[in-house]
C-alpha cells in the first residue's frame, strides 16, 4: 500500500492528552484501534480500560462500531491532506459489583438531608 493512501489519526483522551499521532490503512477495523489504544494507554491515568469492550471511538460526533474499517465508518480520507484526524476515546466507567453497589446504597442513605420550607 502506497504511504499516501494510509490515514493519520491521533486518539484524544478524556483528559486532554493524545496516544499518536500514527499512520493506519483505511481497511483497519475500529476494534483493531481499540487494542492498539489498550496496548499505548498512559500507565499513570486513574480511569483504565480492560477490555476493547470498555472503549468507544467517536469521530465526527459518531460512535464507531468495532466491525466497522476506517474507510467504512467515512473517516475524512481527503478532507485535511497531510493532516491528522483526531478521535475521541470515551471509556465506560467499570461496573460496579454487588458487595460496591451495597456499599454505595448505604453511603447514598448515611449522606441524605432533608429540607423543610415553613
Amino acid at each position: 500500500m502506497a504511504e499516501d493512501d494510509l490515514i493519520e489519526l491521533k486518539f484524544r483522551l478524556f483528559d486532554g492528552s493524545d496516544i499518536g499521532p500514527d499512520k493506519y490503512d483505511p481497511s483497519t477495523t475500529v476494534a483493531s484501534l481499540k487494542e492498539v489504544i489498550l496496548a499505548r494507554w498512559p500507565q499513570d491515568k486513574e480511569i483504565t480500560p480492560r477490555t476493547v469492550d470498555d472503549v468507544k471511538l467517536i469521530n465526527g460526533g459518531k460512535i464507531l462500531e468495532n466491525s466497522q474499517t476506517l474507510s467504512e465508518s467515512r473517516v475524512p480520507i481527503g478532507e485535511l491532506p497531510g493532516g491528522v484526524i483526531t478521535m475521541h476515546v470515551v471509556v465506560r466507567p467499570p461496573q460496579l459489583d454487588n458487595n460496591n453497589e451495597k456499599q454505595l446504597g448505604d453511603a447514598q442513605k448515611q449522606n441524605c438531608c432533608s429540607c423543610t420550607i415553613l
